[in-house]
């Protein structure tokens, strides 16, 4: 008789693939739905105010939020001011920073009229509901988190602040307090989302069904790498940021990591730097990094850093334009915040009632 060693986490990594399978057909079967009829969806998604938006947002991020919004689909921008201080001990320029992420998404073309951009200190409904939703999870589940895990690596961060420990359930909060049905996020964040699917279930079987389970989203968004060859970050100094002038973008890309290689080629693997730039120049052209390299071929990283230039700058142009106009109306521009924020509190002030009401909390 044949007997199989299991190792203890096969079970678990078969459980993974199985999830991830489930979430990419779900995820094809919105894309499908949004298509035909984009009412039956709402969208969150958002940002950290940690300073202006780079390319990697741009095309990571940004222009999907931009094409579900011309698609149709009811769509939130949480800006989540409070987990600015989930890593550090002081959020400086933070009312600056929202004021500069919000012009880049207006440049980019999101539009205020269509689409609801929110600060996460404006609702105080939502702190509210993190109280049950606290109750339905676990200080085990929050700290296997893997986005726990990874914004405390990032942050350098050895001794979890609560604030840092809970942030899967700020997100839940965020998500289910405006009736969010599907959520952005590559297939490495599916377990960040997995915690609001997880809290919006045991909820609704120990009250009484409230919420609906959003789904997953998923986008095949390209890794663009920073300058350096690291991850492209604000901190870092590392990326080419959506407000940097035409001059600015010429003197980064010709301080990019290459190497000493003559003939481009496309190669992530062994060259990433020159990969890199190619993937930047391909995804501002619409021309396949292959083709790019081979035009390029012998001339060299100086004819690459060159041609990537370019590229970005003509295709940054336009946005660059409009994102000037915004930062021109200085303040103003915080009235979209403003704005959304009396839209949301009304619809989270709601879902709090519905909250109170199936715990049996209404005096």
């Amino acid at each position: 008789m044949t007997t199989t060693t299991v190792r203890p986490d096969a079970h678990h990594d078969s459980d993974l693939t199985r999830s991830r399978a489930t979430a990419v057909a779900r995820s094809a079967a919105i894309e499908a739905q949004i298509r035909t009829d984009p009412s039956r969806h709402r969208v969150l998604t958002g940002d950290r105010p940690t300073g202006p938006l780079h390319l990697g947002h741009l095309f990571g991020s940004l222009r999907n939020r931009v094409r579900l919004q011309e698609a149709g689909v009811t769509t939130f921008i949480v800006i989540a001011d409070y987990q600015v201080i989930t890593d550090r001990e002081v959020a400086d320029h933070i009312a600056s920073d929202v004021c500069e992420i919000i012009c880049d998404q207006l440049a980019c073309g999101m539009d205020p009229q269509r689409s609801t951009f929110f600060a996460h200190s404006a609702i105080p409904e939502l702190n509210q509901l993190m109280l049950p939703f606290l109750s339905l999870t676990s200080v085990a589940e929050l700290q296997r988190n893997p986005t726990v895990k990874a914004e405390a690596e990032a942050a350098g961060i050895r001794s979890l602040s609560g604030l840092l420990l809970t942030y899967p359930v700020h997100q839940a909060a965020d998500i289910l307090a405006v009736g969010g049905t599907v959520v952005p996020v590559g297939l490495d964040q599916l377990p960040h989302l997995e915690a609001t699917r997880l809290i919006a279930r045991r909820f609704n079987d120990r009250y009484g069904h409230v919420f609906t389970e959003p789904d997953a989203l998923l986008s095949e968004a390209p890794v663009v790498l920073g300058l350096d060859g690291q991850k492209m970050s604000k901190s870092r100094n590392n990326a080419i940021q959506l407000r940097h002038t035409a001059d600015q973008t010429r003197q980064l890309i010709r301080s990019a990591r290459t190497d000493s290689q003559r003939r481009i080629s496309y190669d992530p693997v062994n060259r990433p730097g020159v990969s890199n730039l190619l993937l930047i120049t391909s995804l501002c052209t619409d021309e396949a990094p292959e083709v790019i390299a081979e035009r390029i071929g012998d001339a060299g990283a100086g004819e690459l850093k060159r041609v990537a230039c370019d590229a970005v700058n003509e295709h940054l142009a336009g946005l660059r334009a409009r994102r000037a106009d915004f930062a021109a109306a200085g303040q103003d521009v915080l009235q979209v915040v403003r704005d959304g924020n009396v839209r949301v509190r009304a619809q989270a002030t709601e879902m709090l009632e519905r909250v109170r009401e199936a715990m049996g909390t209404v005096y």
